[in-house]
């Protein structure tokens, strides 16, 4: 990408938080009262709806089990059962056991001390974890852990890829380093909180107007960002 053409993203990426901020207004993300609670979330999520986790996670409040080693001491077919609204249960049982296992058996069941360390360590450590992919490591690094790892998700690819902001072959590690590098103007204390709502702001315009299909372009809060003509055109 050439110095004028990363210039331009850069003021489009920074342009596109204010029209989506004053749309949505501030989403106070991630939806969890701790920030083991956003672990969880966060392996549950995988190919599933909000809606469904948030049923998941009732589940596990109503037994009690919402804490490392209580959760990581209940059968797995038990932790299945509590967690299947959100959907492949048996798969998604083994890989939060796996995140447990390495939670309670490594760091004493204390989440703090897992995400301690610079962020590409913690990265590293989170990844090395069966079933936790960038985008779950990512969403524990950038909402439980507090570091800036900003979050790339199916609505961020589709949201750049139809706006121009990336070429259609950009990789998961290309559009974070884009979105480091254009959402970096800020001090790190308010840096956080931006990427933390800058990735919910995406989730908003992706869920409720950058669909698969029939976009709502003429009603997104960014369809002034569009390129000619590609209105509602993958």
């Amino acid at each position: 990408m050439t110095t004028s053409r990363s210039n331009a993203v850069r003021v489009r990426l920074r342009r596109a938080y204010h029209l989506l901020r004053s749309r949505f207004d501030h989403q106070h993300w991630w939806p969890g009262e701790s920030p083991f609670e956003v672990c969880v979330g966060a392996i549950l999520t995988q190919n599933t709806t909000w809606t469904n986790v948030e049923r998941a996670i009732a589940n596990l409040k109503a037994a009690r089990v919402l804490e490392p080693r209580a959760l990581f001491e209940i059968a797995e077919a038990r932790l299945a059962e509590l967690i299947r609204p959100a959907g492949y249960f048996n798969v998604k049982a083994r890989r939060l056991r796996s995140f447990l296992r390495v939670l309670v058996e490594q760091f004493d069941g204390d989440l703090q001390q897992m995400m301690a360390g610079d962020t590409a360590t913690v990265r590293v450590r989170l990844l090395a974890i069966h079933g936790i992919g960038p985008e779950t490591a990512d969403s524990m690094l950038l909402y439980a852990g507090g570091h800036l790892s900003f979050v790339i998700d199916a609505y961020t690819k589709r949201i750049f890829r139809r706006h121009a902001w990336s070429g259609a072959r950009a990789t998961y590690d290309d559009l974070q380093q884009l979105c480091a590098a254009a959402l970096n103007h800020q001090p790190r204390a308010q840096t956080l909180d931006y990427w933390q709502d800058y990735h919910a702001q995406l989730v908003m315009v992706g869920k409720d107007f950058c669909r698969p299909r029939q976009p709502r372009c003429a009603a997104c809060p960014l369809n002034s960002l569009l390129p000619s003509g590609r209105a509602g055109r993958d």
